[in-house]
This record gives structure tokens, C-alpha cells and sequence, in this order.
């Protein structure tokens, strides 16, 4: 049985093609800042953009350090009700959010580029602590016959059974 993909909600972006014609269709300040980001530029962080979170497509997103950048147009004057919003999700779900405009990336990149590179920072000396998402349980189960717990993920799978990971493991005397 395969694993499910959770958060992911809406069919038009569990089919991966707004991702594709977003990422050929990068305006000039997205296409700037991921120049800088791709290849691990900063901090050794690896980035993807255009990113499917729930509802979302994300610009662009460091899984690994739950570090979310979003490179905002004229638009976004218009639906900072809609942006709030996003935001509180993706926070909720364990993200660290920057924003920053498009005239900021491409008239002060090395400003963005500082203010990116310090978060980084703070994140990697700081990981998440991350709730579990929608759908998932964190439980703690005994391993047989040892004397130790183990943090386990239990994630949904197909088939109506549930598949566990273990997170890390805690040693009891």
C-alpha cells in the first residue's frame, strides 16, 4: 500500500499542473530570488518552489526547516484578509513565514537576501517543534520486549490501515 499525501485537499493542485505553469510563469522577482535560493545558496538550505501545502501553492518553501518565503505583487494590496489567513495555517502547521515584495527583491536582493540568511540561521539553531498535521496521531508505543519509547508517527495509508515512523526514541530506566 502507497502512503497518502496529507494536506493536500484541492484536486486542481493535487495534479501538480498549476505548480508547472507557475514555476514557467515565475514573475521577474520570483525568478530573481529563486536564483539565489536554488542549489542550497543559503545556509545550505534546500528550497522548492511552487510548493502545494493544503489549499496553498507556497512560493517557496524549506521543508526541512518548515521556512516558508513568499515574494508578494500588487495584488496582495488587495487580499491581506486572504494572506493573514494563509499565513495563520501555514504557522499553525509549524512554518516560519517571510514575506517580502516584489520592488524589495529586485531593487534590495542583498537586504532580502541578509534578512532571509538571518532566519535561516535562528531556524536551524532553532528547529520547530511541529504539531501533527490533519490526520495524523502522535503516540507513544513500547517496544516489545525492550525497555525503551519510542515518539511513533502514525500516518493513514490506503486500505484503512495505519503505518507508524519512528521519530526519535526516549530511554527509560
Amino acid at each position: 500500500m502507497g502512503w497518502i499525501v496529507i494536506g493536500q485537499t484541492n484536486r486542481k493542485i493535487r495534479s501538480g499542473k498549476l505548480q508547472r505553469a507557475l514555476r514557467n510563469n515565475m514573475p521577474d522577482a520570483e525568478r530573481a530570488w529563486w536564483h539565489l535560493l536554488r542549489c542550497r545558496q543559503i545556509s545550505g538550505l534546500k528550497f522548492r518552489r511552487q510548493h502545494s501545502f493544503g489549499d496553498y501553492i507556497v512560493d517557496f518553501v524549506c521543508l526541512e526547516s518548515k521556512l516558508v518565503i513568499e515574494v508578494d505583487g500588487e495584488q496582495h494590496e488587495q487580499q491581506t484578509w486572504y494572506d493573514e489567513n494563509r499565513t495563520q495555517k501555514l504557522q499553525a502547521a509549524g512554518f516560519r513565514v517571510l514575506r517580502f515584495w516584489n520592488n524589495e527583491v529586485l531593487k534590495e536582493i542583498e537586504s532580502v537576501k541578509e534578512k532571509t540568511w538571518l532566519v535561516a540561521q535562528e531556524v536551524q539553531s532553532h528547529p520547530p517543534s511541529t504539531p501533527p498535521l490533519k490526520g495524523e496521531e502522535l503516540r507513544k508505543s513500547p517496544l516489545k520486549g525492550k525497555r525503551k519509547n519510542f515518539n511513533a508517527l502514525m500516518v493513514p495509508r490506503g486500505g484503512g490501515g495505519v503505518r507508524g515512523i519512528v521519530l526519535d526514541e526516549e530511554s527509560t530506566p
